[in-house]
């Protein structure tokens, strides 16, 4: 997780992909598939500018994958928005609202 978030900031020349945050790296048994949870920071939902980015620099994050880990068969990467961390913001916000009527009404 950290090699990628490293690919992502310092290695990948988009501008667009230094506003993205690798949360999660999940493996299948057979170490061909990597899926990498990631979330866009400050936003709930993933604007399709960043997928478009994350499509276009695959290829070269699996060949900088390989290097840095000196693997022989580097896994085939799919990106995949986080949506748990939108869904923990939500609850956040509506917990902080319940507080807020409790300490009006109290």
């Amino acid at each position: 997780m950290a090699e990628m978030a490293d690919i992502l900031l310092k290695v990948v020349k988009d501008p667009r992909l230094h506003a993205v945050t690798i949360t999660a790296v999940k493996m299948t048994d057979d170490l061909r598939n990597a899926r990498i949870y990631f979330v866009e920071m400050g936003k709930d939902e993933c604007s399709e500018e960043i997928m478009t980015a994350l499509s276009k620099a695959r290829g070269f994050v699996r060949r900088e994958l390989g290097h840095r880990l000196q693997l022989r068969l580097v896994p085939d990467i799919v990106f995949v928005h986080d949506k748990s961390f939108g869904y923990g913001n939500r609850i956040e916000k509506l917990l902080a609202e319940i507080a807020k009527q409790d300490e009006d009404h109290g």
